[in-house]
């Protein structure tokens, strides 16, 4: 062997081991690289084939002859007496070329397959378009639509996403990763929670508003484990752990149940439900709450209700008492009108006798019945105009709120 060739397989081994390539793949794609670089040649044959000896690291070429079935009928030695040179200008290029493919594809297998994942980055750069987190060997996508409309991504901050999709490029993998999938939640309970990881508790269900709130429901396999406690943790430290990674993000963990009116019921929690009424086939659940309770749990802007509806998969309609008490009540429709005698009345939709502005504020009729004035909602721009009767109507109503209390 050649000072030159021995010094050339020792490069080659060296490089193999530092990238992690075999020196078979390096010294197949050097012959293949030496094909194309000898059929440039102008007395080239048409067929040949470059053989590299792994002992010796020497270098030949062979002239072929095929028939019309391909088959080799004759070969012989075709070396170019300065193919020393073009090997070695071949070999430098070949090889820095196959070590980048290399590295793509080992970058490329380590995260083929890992959607679902999360993954740490440090933000790189942002823009109006995008932000570029650095994993380490490689850099992430996350894309404007994949971020928390309120975040602010400054370099060098350190978080967490979840990888949505892996692409192979001729640049390398190309990852894209989300801070607005509900996954990143689901991982991140995985991450804080030993029970979650370990198949005890389990999440059953999620809805979740990115950065605003999110509710899931757990489950637990061992009847002696809370599920809402282990994720919860000791004075709220796990889901605190959660809640700060997520910037703030409000987490509700509520216990899943197998009766959709206890799950419905749990699911509007923070709020106290009185009943729940199922229609299945509208597939809505009817809630009932106390007067005091309607507004926490509408939410704000309907969000309690609108998680709630998402993580049961019911259309939850949500009534207050008082609400529901004049609709059993049957109200009816109707309309202030003059009778004959310039007074304001309320004459009933569906008709019968008119109701007196002296009669709607008593509550009593003239035959000395119950007058139908509970069943008859007044608009409040439609109250009565006439003075007298509006004067009665005054002194009756602190007469009749002190008899109610």
């Amino acid at each position: 062997m050649s000072k030159t060739n021995f010094e050339f397989l020792d490069a080659l081994s060296q490089i193999a081991r530092d990238k992690g390539i075999s020196v078979d793949t390096l010294l197949d794609a050097l012959a293949n690289a030496l094909v194309a670089a000898y059929k440039r040649r102008p007395d080239a044959a048409e067929e040949a084939v470059v053989t590299i000896d792994p002992d010796s690291g020497e270098i030949r070429v062979y002239g072929q002859e095929l028939d019309e079935e391909g088959n080799v009928t004759r070969e012989w030695d075709d070396t170019p007496s300065d193919f020393g040179r073009i090997a070695a200008q071949t070999a430098k290029q070949v090889i820095l070329q196959r070590i980048r493919e290399v590295e793509r594809d080992m970058k490329y297998d380590e995260y083929a397959g890992r959607e679902g994942d999360i993954v740490t980055g440090i933000v790189q750069q942002t823009d109006n378009r995008y932000t570029l987190l650095d994993l380490g060997k490689v850099e992430a996508l996350l894309p404007q639509a994949e971020q928390v409309s309120y975040d602010r991504y400054e370099h060098g901050t350190r978080l967490k996403a979840y990888i949505v999709e892996v692409r192979k490029t001729t640049k390398g993998p190309q990852i894209v990763v989300s801070r607005t999938h509900p996954g990143l939640v689901k991982r991140l309970f995985e991450l804080e929670v030993p029970e979650i990881s370990s198949g005890v508790v389990e999440i059953k269900a999620m809805a979740r508003e990115p950065g605003h709130r999110t509710k899931i429901a757990v489950w637990s396999n061992d009847p002696n484990i809370d599920p809402v406690g282990a994720c919860v943790g000791a004075r709220g430290s796990r889901v605190r752990m959660i809640t700060n990674e997520l910037k703030g993000e409000r987490i509700d963990v509520v216990p899943f149940s197998d009766d959709t009116i206890e799950l419905i019921q749990n699911a509007l929690a923070p709020a106290r439900v009185r009943e729940v009424r199922l229609d299945d086939e509208t597939g809505t659940a009817t809630v009932i709450v106390n007067d005091y309770q309607l507004s926490l749990a509408i939410g704000k802007e309907g969000q309690n209700a609108r998680l709630a509806a998402r993580l049961t998969g019911w259309r939850i309609d949500i009534k207050s008492e008082t609400q529901l008490e004049e609709e059993e009540a049957g109200w009816a429709e109707g309309e202030w009108v003059e009778d004959e005698n310039g007074q304001q009345v309320w004459v009933p939709a569906e008709g019968g006798e008119a109701i007196s502005a002296e009669q709607w504020s008593t509550g009593s009729s003239e035959d000395g019945g119950e007058a139908p004035a509970a069943e008859v909602e007044v608009p409040a721009a439609e109250a009565p105009s006439n003075p007298e009767a509006s004067a009665e109507a005054a002194e009756a109503a602190p007469e009749q709120g002190a008899d109610e209390a």
